[in-house]
């Protein structure tokens, strides 16, 4: 059984105990940021029952942040590259090159990856090689050891 009240729930899981834990929720205009959709395609979402909506403590319209998260894990699988059979990294980034700055040995490579932007130093030989330019179709493809995490204010 589960008890309501305002962000916070509460979840009854014996007579004797009770778990306390917040319920993140988000607006829909931060759900379509999310999503990369717009604001419309976000309500149509939730009105078909696709997005965990719930109503706040004054009854404003909100969406179940794990709700959202398991819509976005089935609904935005990661895909690979067309002709790429198997591959090990798992986090791509399709977007535009917005900039290339070519040194003697090494070059910068900024991708506009919807709303991130990846910077990438690769050799100068392989930009050469792929012919990377300002406005170019690329992808992001990032594997890394070492990955941060931070939450917003």
């Amino acid at each position: 059984m589960e008890v309501s009240y305002g962000r916070w729930r509460i979840r009854l899981l014996h007579l004797a105990n009770a778990m306390l834990y917040r319920v993140h929720t988000y607006r829909i205009g931060e759900v379509a940021a999310l999503l990369g959709v717009s604001s419309d395609t976000a309500r149509r979402l939730a009105d078909a029952g696709k997005l965990g909506e719930v109503r706040g403590g004054t009854g404003e319209r909100a969406i179940d942040g794990a709700a959202l998260a398991r819509y976005m894990a089935e609904a935005m699988p990661g895909e690979l590259a067309p002709g790429v059979a198997a591959q090990s990294a798992r986090n791509h980034f399709p977007g535009i090159i917005t900039g290339v700055l070519k040194d003697k040995v090494m070059a910068q490579v900024q991708i506009q990856a919807g709303p991130h932007r990846v910077v990438s130093l690769i050799s100068r030989e392989a930009v050469d090689e792929l012919g990377l330019e300002p406005g170019m179709r690329a992808v992001a493809v990032v594997k890394s050891t070492s990955v941060t995490v931070e939450v917003p204010k």
